[in-house]
């Protein structure tokens, strides 16, 4: 019996396919052709969360008391957990009973805020390129999405005066990410400043993500929307424990700032799930409360690996900026060659995967980002295959024919 007659909503069949969907298809497929796959594509943190972690949550798991429901709005402990880290971290003063709310991850939180508070028809500003995230959860809900363009000649921040005054007018969201996925820009206190002014002016919700602020290298040192005056009143930030603390399967993360739209989005989820589980709570806290030591490692242990893949990427060809943050390398196609194309031509010659740049948005096309999750040794390698493949970058000479550089 035919079921085409089951057909998903509207909402599911206006989103562009998932490329990293697609690449795990690819990247199977080559696996049973026998391929040595070096995975430098999603950007899952390499290596064992930290032991103290590990320990915290194997004893709060023979804990009984922590094998039931958790409370909706997260454990008292690791809210207060969260706020005393705001504090210390960026001297930020939050309330952990109505300031802060425990996520199954950021990626849920940042796409079930949009279905809180985006109707139908909303005007919702999104960088391009930007995390999947930032998009596909207004298109969910409905939002009418604009795109702002991201360049790299403006060093992949947001041009405010490129907005038009009447879509700014319309806009109810802005959703934004610095240090950034995928491009590993950095926003200066200056911008922050500004676009809190235009937030205010235009009354938007701002939506920033800082998931890799603790992944900051060379003295750097990112800024909170939060710290910011005035921010609080018309913005929360999200973060998570993935990255930083290498949690990225525990489903960790975090909302801070605005009370009320906080609330907002604690009545949707007290719909659609039970919060995290309470021994994960637990460990999380063991996370937050880590002694520098720790996360200075995490810091060296990708700063050796950017100037690793900068310096090999260099001898053949590529000019890549040295990022002050994250943990990706954002790197142009060679010339004439678009993201897809070149990223599945690396898979299919070298092994070596990366994401293709067009799969966080229309502006991310000619460009790969490039995921720091492997050692030197790994990566030493998938150089080497690359460079046996002929694959090089060079630069367009004006007046010339273009080169593929494969």
């Amino acid at each position: 019996m035919s079921l085409d007659w089951i057909k998903p909503a509207d909402r599911i069949q206006q989103l562009p396919p998932y490329v990293f969907a697609r690449l795990d298809e690819l990247k199977a497929k080559a696996r049973e052709q026998g391929i040595d796959l070096i995975d430098l594509g999603m950007g899952n943190p390499d290596g064992a969360t930290p032991q103290p972690v590990v320990e915290a949550a194997m004893k709060a798991l023979q804990d009984p008391s922590n094998h039931g429901y958790p409370p909706f709005e997260g454990t008292a402990n690791f809210r207060r957990a969260i706020t005393t880290w705001y504090k210390r971290r960026y001297g930020v003063m939050l309330d952990p009973d109505s300031e802060a709310l425990p996520l199954l991850g950021s990626k849920e939180g940042l796409s079930h805020l949009a279905i809180a508070y985006i109707n139908p028809g909303d005007v919702v500003l999104v960088p391009s390129p930007a995390y999947p995230a930032h998009f596909r959860g207004p298109v969910i809900a409905g939002g009418q999405v604009h795109s702002l363009i991201l360049k790299e000649e403006n060093d992949w921040l947001i041009d405010l005066t490129t907005i038009p005054d009447e879509v700014a007018r319309k806009a109810k969201i802005l959703y934004f990410n610095y240090p950034s996925n995928p491009t590993a820009a950095t926003a200066p206190r200056e911008f922050f400043e500004e676009i809190v002014a235009f937030a205010r002016k235009y009354e938007i919700l701002l939506v920033h993500d800082l998931c890799y602020a603790e992944l900051a290298f060379d003295g750097y040192q990112p800024t909170s929307l939060l710290e910011i005056p005035g921010a609080k009143d018309i913005g929360v930030e999200f973060h998570t424990l993935s990255k930083t603390y290498n949690m990225a399967g525990w489903r960790v993360g975090f909302v801070v700032g605005n009370r009320h739209v906080i609330q907002g989005l604690r009545t949707l989820k007290t719909n659609l799930d039970y919060g995290i589980f309470a021994a994960l709570q637990t460990a999380a806290e063991t996370a937050l409360q880590l002694p520098d030591i720790y996360l200075h490692e995490v810091q060296q242990r990708y700063r050796t690996r950017r100037d690793f893949l900068i310096e090999g990427f260099g001898k053949l060809g590529w000019d890549i900026p040295k990022t002050k943050a994250t943990m990706y390398l954002w790197m142009k196609c060679p010339v004439g060659m678009g993201s897809t194309d070149f990223a599945l031509n690396l898979l299919q010659q070298t092994g070596v995967v990366v994401t293709p740049g067009n799969a966080f948005g229309v502006a991310g096309e000619g460009y790969v980002r490039i995921s720091l999750i492997a050692d030197c040794d790994r990566l030493g390698e998938a150089l080497r295959r690359i460079e046996k493949a002929g694959i090089r970058y060079q630069p367009e000479v004006v007046g010339a024919g273009s080169e593929l550089g494969v």
